[in-house]
Protein backbone atom coordinates (compact mmCIF):
# COMPACT_ATOMS: atom_id res chain seq x y z
CA UNK A 1 0.00 0.00 0.00
CA UNK A 2 1.40 3.42 -0.98
CA UNK A 3 1.64 6.31 1.44
CA UNK A 4 -1.40 8.17 0.06
CA UNK A 5 -3.63 5.11 0.44
CA UNK A 6 -2.38 4.64 3.98
CA UNK A 7 -3.08 8.28 4.88
CA UNK A 8 -6.52 7.97 3.31
CA UNK A 9 -7.27 4.90 5.45
CA UNK A 10 -6.23 6.75 8.62
CA UNK A 11 -8.50 9.66 7.71
CA UNK A 12 -11.48 7.51 6.74
CA UNK A 13 -11.44 5.44 9.93
CA UNK A 14 -12.10 8.62 11.92
CA UNK A 15 -15.18 9.31 9.74
CA UNK A 16 -14.09 12.85 8.86
CA UNK A 17 -17.62 14.19 8.23
CA UNK A 18 -18.58 13.32 11.80
CA UNK A 19 -15.34 14.87 13.04
CA UNK A 20 -16.06 18.08 11.10
CA UNK A 21 -19.64 18.23 12.39
CA UNK A 22 -18.41 17.88 15.98
CA UNK A 23 -15.81 20.60 15.39
CA UNK A 24 -18.47 22.96 14.01
CA UNK A 25 -20.95 22.07 16.76
CA UNK A 26 -18.52 23.16 19.45
CA UNK A 27 -17.61 26.39 17.62
CA UNK A 28 -21.29 27.29 17.26
CA UNK A 29 -22.11 26.22 20.82
CA UNK A 30 -19.34 28.48 22.09
CA UNK A 31 -20.58 31.38 19.96
CA UNK A 32 -24.13 30.93 21.27
CA UNK A 33 -22.92 30.86 24.88
CA UNK A 34 -20.55 33.87 24.79
CA UNK A 35 -21.45 36.41 27.44
CA UNK A 36 -18.86 39.10 28.17
CA UNK A 37 -15.15 38.38 27.88
CA UNK A 38 -13.84 35.14 26.40
CA UNK A 39 -10.58 33.63 25.14
CA UNK A 40 -10.78 32.67 21.47
CA UNK A 41 -7.96 30.13 21.78
CA UNK A 42 -10.07 28.14 24.26
CA UNK A 43 -12.88 27.91 21.71
CA UNK A 44 -10.45 26.62 19.10
CA UNK A 45 -8.92 24.16 21.57
CA UNK A 46 -12.40 22.90 22.52
CA UNK A 47 -13.34 22.37 18.87
CA UNK A 48 -10.11 20.49 18.16
CA UNK A 49 -10.59 18.36 21.28
CA UNK A 50 -14.16 17.56 20.23
CA UNK A 51 -13.12 16.58 16.72
CA UNK A 52 -10.23 14.44 17.96
CA UNK A 53 -12.47 12.73 20.52
CA UNK A 54 -15.09 11.97 17.89
CA UNK A 55 -12.40 10.51 15.64
CA UNK A 56 -10.99 8.41 18.48
CA UNK A 57 -14.46 7.15 19.33
CA UNK A 58 -15.03 6.07 15.74
CA UNK A 59 -11.69 4.27 15.64
CA UNK A 60 -12.26 2.25 18.82
CA UNK A 61 -15.75 1.44 17.61
CA UNK A 62 -14.34 0.02 14.36
CA UNK A 63 -11.73 -1.95 16.31
CA UNK A 64 -14.33 -3.69 18.46
CA UNK A 65 -16.74 -4.02 15.50
CA UNK A 66 -14.20 -5.56 13.12
CA UNK A 67 -16.01 -8.88 12.69
CA UNK A 68 -19.41 -7.20 12.37
CA UNK A 69 -18.08 -4.71 9.80
CA UNK A 70 -16.74 -7.57 7.68
CA UNK A 71 -20.41 -8.47 7.20
CA UNK A 72 -22.17 -5.09 7.34
CA UNK A 73 -19.56 -2.66 6.00
CA UNK A 74 -16.67 -4.53 4.38
CA UNK A 75 -15.34 -1.38 2.68
CA UNK A 76 -14.26 0.24 5.96
CA UNK A 77 -10.48 0.58 6.43
CA UNK A 78 -10.09 -2.17 9.05
CA UNK A 79 -12.65 -4.58 7.60
CA UNK A 80 -11.12 -4.26 4.13
CA UNK A 81 -7.57 -4.77 5.40
CA UNK A 82 -6.37 -1.36 4.19
CA UNK A 83 -5.46 -0.51 7.78
CA UNK A 84 -3.88 -2.92 10.25
CA UNK A 85 -5.37 -3.40 13.72
CA UNK A 86 -2.20 -2.34 15.57
CA UNK A 87 -1.95 0.85 13.50
CA UNK A 88 -5.57 1.74 14.25
CA UNK A 89 -5.09 1.07 17.97
CA UNK A 90 -1.97 3.25 18.07
CA UNK A 91 -3.81 6.06 16.29
CA UNK A 92 -6.69 5.76 18.77
CA UNK A 93 -4.38 5.99 21.80
CA UNK A 94 -2.55 8.99 20.31
CA UNK A 95 -5.82 10.86 19.71
CA UNK A 96 -7.09 10.17 23.23
CA UNK A 97 -3.85 11.37 24.85
CA UNK A 98 -3.79 14.44 22.62
CA UNK A 99 -7.42 15.40 23.30
CA UNK A 100 -7.19 14.88 27.07
CA UNK A 101 -3.95 16.90 27.28
CA UNK A 102 -5.36 19.74 25.17
CA UNK A 103 -8.58 19.87 27.22
CA UNK A 104 -6.49 20.59 30.32
CA UNK A 105 -5.46 23.87 28.69
CA UNK A 106 -9.09 25.01 28.51
CA UNK A 107 -10.26 24.65 32.12
CA UNK A 108 -10.96 21.97 34.71
CA UNK A 109 -14.64 21.40 33.77
CA UNK A 110 -13.57 20.86 30.15
CA UNK A 111 -10.89 18.39 31.27
CA UNK A 112 -13.40 16.44 33.37
CA UNK A 113 -15.93 16.29 30.51
CA UNK A 114 -13.23 15.11 28.10
CA UNK A 115 -11.99 12.34 30.41
CA UNK A 116 -15.57 11.19 31.04
CA UNK A 117 -16.36 11.23 27.31
CA UNK A 118 -13.26 9.25 26.34
CA UNK A 119 -13.97 6.60 28.97
CA UNK A 120 -17.65 6.43 28.04
CA UNK A 121 -16.86 5.98 24.33
CA UNK A 122 -14.47 3.14 25.11
CA UNK A 123 -17.00 1.24 27.21
CA UNK A 124 -19.72 1.96 24.65
CA UNK A 125 -17.66 0.22 21.98
CA UNK A 126 -16.58 -2.55 24.34
CA UNK A 127 -19.98 -3.64 25.61
CA UNK A 128 -22.70 -1.02 26.11
CA UNK A 129 -23.62 -0.80 22.41
CA UNK A 130 -24.68 -4.44 22.62
CA UNK A 131 -27.46 -3.61 25.08
CA UNK A 132 -30.71 -2.50 23.46
CA UNK A 133 -31.15 1.29 23.72
CA UNK A 134 -28.47 1.73 26.42
CA UNK A 135 -25.69 2.32 23.91
CA UNK A 136 -27.95 4.49 21.75
CA UNK A 137 -28.84 6.68 24.72
CA UNK A 138 -25.21 7.01 25.80
CA UNK A 139 -23.92 8.11 22.39
CA UNK A 140 -26.82 10.53 22.00
CA UNK A 141 -26.11 11.96 25.46
CA UNK A 142 -22.46 12.46 24.49
CA UNK A 143 -23.53 14.23 21.31
CA UNK A 144 -25.58 16.65 23.36
CA UNK A 145 -22.69 17.01 25.79
CA UNK A 146 -20.60 18.43 22.94
CA UNK A 147 -22.78 21.55 23.08
CA UNK A 148 -22.27 21.82 26.83
CA UNK A 149 -18.53 21.43 26.22
CA UNK A 150 -18.58 24.40 23.86
CA UNK A 151 -20.37 26.46 26.49
CA UNK A 152 -17.90 25.39 29.16
CA UNK A 153 -15.05 26.68 26.97
CA UNK A 154 -16.41 30.23 27.29
CA UNK A 155 -17.66 29.86 30.86
CA UNK A 156 -21.43 29.93 30.16
CA UNK A 157 -22.86 26.49 29.35
CA UNK A 158 -26.48 27.30 30.31
CA UNK A 159 -27.30 28.66 26.86
CA UNK A 160 -26.22 25.36 25.31
CA UNK A 161 -28.85 23.27 27.11
CA UNK A 162 -31.61 23.58 24.48
CA UNK A 163 -29.28 22.79 21.53
CA UNK A 164 -27.95 19.86 23.57
CA UNK A 165 -31.46 18.45 23.97
CA UNK A 166 -32.14 18.81 20.23
CA UNK A 167 -28.82 17.13 19.43
CA UNK A 168 -29.63 14.30 21.82
CA UNK A 169 -32.96 13.59 20.11
CA UNK A 170 -31.77 13.78 16.51
CA UNK A 171 -28.72 11.65 17.24
CA UNK A 172 -30.92 9.06 18.95
CA UNK A 173 -32.83 8.83 15.67
CA UNK A 174 -29.55 8.27 13.80
CA UNK A 175 -28.42 5.64 16.29
CA UNK A 176 -31.61 3.64 15.84
CA UNK A 177 -31.36 4.03 12.08
CA UNK A 178 -27.77 2.73 12.10
CA UNK A 179 -28.89 -0.25 14.16
CA UNK A 180 -31.46 -1.00 11.45
CA UNK A 181 -28.66 -0.83 8.87
CA UNK A 182 -26.51 -3.23 10.89
CA UNK A 183 -29.30 -5.69 11.69
CA UNK A 184 -27.90 -8.56 9.61
CA UNK A 185 -24.39 -8.46 11.03
CA UNK A 186 -25.53 -7.72 14.58
CA UNK A 187 -27.88 -10.70 14.51
CA UNK A 188 -25.15 -13.06 13.34
CA UNK A 189 -22.67 -11.87 15.97
CA UNK A 190 -25.26 -11.83 18.76
CA UNK A 191 -25.39 -8.08 19.42
CA UNK A 192 -28.74 -7.32 21.05
CA UNK A 193 -29.67 -3.93 19.57
CA UNK A 194 -33.23 -2.61 19.62
CA UNK A 195 -34.03 -3.81 16.05
CA UNK A 196 -32.54 -7.24 16.84
CA UNK A 197 -34.66 -7.60 19.95
CA UNK A 198 -37.93 -6.00 18.88
CA UNK A 199 -37.84 -6.00 15.07
CA UNK A 200 -37.81 -3.37 12.34
CA UNK A 201 -41.46 -2.34 12.67
CA UNK A 202 -41.16 -1.61 16.40
CA UNK A 203 -37.97 0.36 15.69
CA UNK A 204 -39.78 2.42 13.07
CA UNK A 205 -42.59 3.14 15.52
CA UNK A 206 -40.09 4.30 18.15
CA UNK A 207 -38.35 6.50 15.57
CA UNK A 208 -41.72 7.98 14.61
CA UNK A 209 -42.51 8.85 18.26
CA UNK A 210 -39.08 10.41 18.82
CA UNK A 211 -39.35 12.41 15.59
CA UNK A 212 -42.76 13.72 16.64
CA UNK A 213 -41.33 14.75 20.03
CA UNK A 214 -38.40 16.49 18.31
CA UNK A 215 -40.67 18.42 15.93
CA UNK A 216 -42.88 19.55 18.81
CA UNK A 217 -39.80 20.54 20.84
CA UNK A 218 -38.55 22.84 18.07
CA UNK A 219 -41.50 25.16 18.70
CA UNK A 220 -40.61 25.73 22.36
CA UNK A 221 -37.66 28.18 21.97
CA UNK A 222 -39.64 30.40 19.59
CA UNK A 223 -42.90 30.39 21.55
CA UNK A 224 -41.07 31.32 24.75
CA UNK A 225 -38.92 34.01 23.06
CA UNK A 226 -35.64 32.19 23.57
CA UNK A 227 -34.80 32.27 19.86
CA UNK A 228 -36.04 34.77 17.28
CA UNK A 229 -37.95 34.64 14.02
CA UNK A 230 -34.91 33.63 11.94
CA UNK A 231 -34.65 30.45 14.00
CA UNK A 232 -38.33 29.67 13.42
CA UNK A 233 -38.12 30.26 9.65
CA UNK A 234 -35.10 27.99 9.16
CA UNK A 235 -36.56 25.28 11.41
CA UNK A 236 -39.92 25.26 9.65
CA UNK A 237 -38.51 25.56 6.13
CA UNK A 238 -35.70 23.02 6.41
CA UNK A 239 -35.50 21.04 9.67
CA UNK A 240 -39.11 20.03 10.27
CA UNK A 241 -39.97 19.51 6.60
CA UNK A 242 -36.94 17.24 6.30
CA UNK A 243 -38.00 15.30 9.40
CA UNK A 244 -41.48 14.74 7.96
CA UNK A 245 -39.93 13.57 4.68
CA UNK A 246 -37.57 11.33 6.69
CA UNK A 247 -40.48 9.56 8.41
CA UNK A 248 -42.35 9.08 5.12
CA UNK A 249 -39.34 7.52 3.40
CA UNK A 250 -38.54 5.36 6.42
CA UNK A 251 -41.94 3.68 6.30
CA UNK A 252 -41.86 3.49 2.50
CA UNK A 253 -38.57 1.64 2.22
CA UNK A 254 -36.17 0.02 4.71
CA UNK A 255 -33.57 -1.23 2.24
CA UNK A 256 -29.99 -0.57 3.32
CA UNK A 257 -29.38 1.98 0.56
CA UNK A 258 -32.39 4.01 1.65
CA UNK A 259 -31.41 3.83 5.32
CA UNK A 260 -27.96 5.17 4.47
CA UNK A 261 -29.53 8.12 2.63
CA UNK A 262 -31.84 8.83 5.55
CA UNK A 263 -28.90 8.79 7.96
CA UNK A 264 -27.19 11.41 5.79
CA UNK A 265 -30.42 13.44 5.75
CA UNK A 266 -30.40 13.53 9.55
CA UNK A 267 -26.81 14.83 9.45
CA UNK A 268 -27.97 17.65 7.17
CA UNK A 269 -30.86 18.32 9.54
CA UNK A 270 -28.40 18.72 12.37
CA UNK A 271 -26.44 21.26 10.33
CA UNK A 272 -29.59 23.23 9.48
CA UNK A 273 -30.57 23.09 13.14
CA UNK A 274 -27.23 24.60 14.09
CA UNK A 275 -27.72 27.37 11.53
CA UNK A 276 -31.22 28.06 12.88
CA UNK A 277 -30.04 28.30 16.48
CA UNK A 278 -27.09 30.52 15.56
CA UNK A 279 -29.26 32.90 13.50
CA UNK A 280 -32.02 33.02 16.09
CA UNK A 281 -29.92 33.41 19.22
Amino acid sequence: MNILSRISAFIKITRPINVLITFCVIIIASAICIRGEYVISKILFAAIVGGATAGAGNIINDIFDLEIDKINKPARPLASGRLKLNAALGFYIALVIFSVALSALINWPAFIIEVFTSIALFFYSLSLKKVALVGNLLVSFLTGLAFIFGGVAVGHFQHAIIPAIFAFLINLLRELLKDMEDLKGDSQIGVLTFPCKYGLLSTKKLIFILTFVLIMATFYPFLFNIYGIKYFIVVMAFVNTSLIYFIKKLFDDDWLKNLSKLSFLLKLDMIFGLIAIYLGS
